[in-house]
């Protein structure tokens, strides 16, 4: 398999309130949900840096879908269609569609925030990987949404060197609505982690040596009833491009 592989699979998913939701899909066996990061798409987080080749090749069918306002899914400007949570409604969506029973769920950054509201209003994969979050991403993100909403009001006048020009960019890359942006950022609810505390899945947690963008993984994985951690190089943006992100997570899944 290749990123451009002929076995990548694509269909639309119509959500809760009619918008659709791109949904791609690769490989046989046991189903892993795979959640992206903020502005990033189910391509650049998982396929462009081989993660789903890997992932496939180690015996998954990956199901990986583009959030509301990202990649190819649905992007409306109307504020009607971003409820709260409206991210974690539309994938509880989609694992009642699919009939998803025995799977397992990962995610990278905002995708591990919403694995990790998944769980806490009652999903219940066979394992879970949880990459670029630490506790404080789960227990005090509101600093972090603060600032990409600061980053949607800069989009058309930010400059090279200033603190959301980096943000910016990537969401201008990766083809980022910025009203539907800003809309989807003000519909992220509070997470009781007191509850993920209690929660008994078997979890990976996955940071770069150098990503504290969303604090501290290893406090995370302590904070867990049934966590451990393992580090890869890289900040936030950089250790997803490493091929041991998905390496890690299909060694973890397989039960070792």
């Amino acid at each position: 398999m290749t990123t451009e592989s002929s076995d990548l699979r694509t269909f639309d998913f119509i959500s809760f309130d009619g918008a659709a939701l791109k949904v791609h899909e690769v490989g046989a066996g046991r189903p892993l949900l795979l959640l992206h990061g903020l502005f990033s798409n189910a391509y650049v987080n998982w396929i462009k840096y081989g993660h789903a080749e890997t992932l496939a090749n180690a015996g998954f069918r990956l199901i990986m879908p583009d959030f509301r306002a990202h990649g190819d899914s649905d992007a409306p400007h109307e504020a009607i269609y971003y409820p709260e949570n409206v991210i974690v409604k539309d994938i509880e969506g989609l694992i009642d569609y699919l009939n998803l029973d025995d799977y397992y769920l990962a995610g990278f950054s905002l995708g591990a925030r919403t694995c990790a509201k998944l769980v806490i209003n009652g999903a219940r994969p066979v394992r879970l990987a949880l990459s670029g979050m630490g506790w404080e991403g789960l227990n005090g993100w509101g600093k972090r949404q603060n600032f990409f909403l600061d980053v949607v009001d800069h989009y058309h006048s930010t400059e090279r060197g200033d603190p959301y020009y980096m943000a910016v960019q990537f969401m201008k890359t990766t083809g980022i609505d910025p009203i539907a942006a800003g809309h989807l950022l003000r519909s992220f609810g509070s997470l009781n982690v007191e509850v993920l505390k209690e929660i008994n899945i078997a979890t990976i947690v996955i940071c770069g040596d150098q990503d504290k963008d969303n604090g501290e993984g290893q406090t995370l994985a302590n904070n867990l009833m049934n966590g451990r951690f393992e580090e890869i190089a890289g900040n936030h943006m950089s250790s997803v491009v490493q091929k041991s992100l998905g390496e890690k997570i299909a060694h973890f899944f397989r039960g070792q």
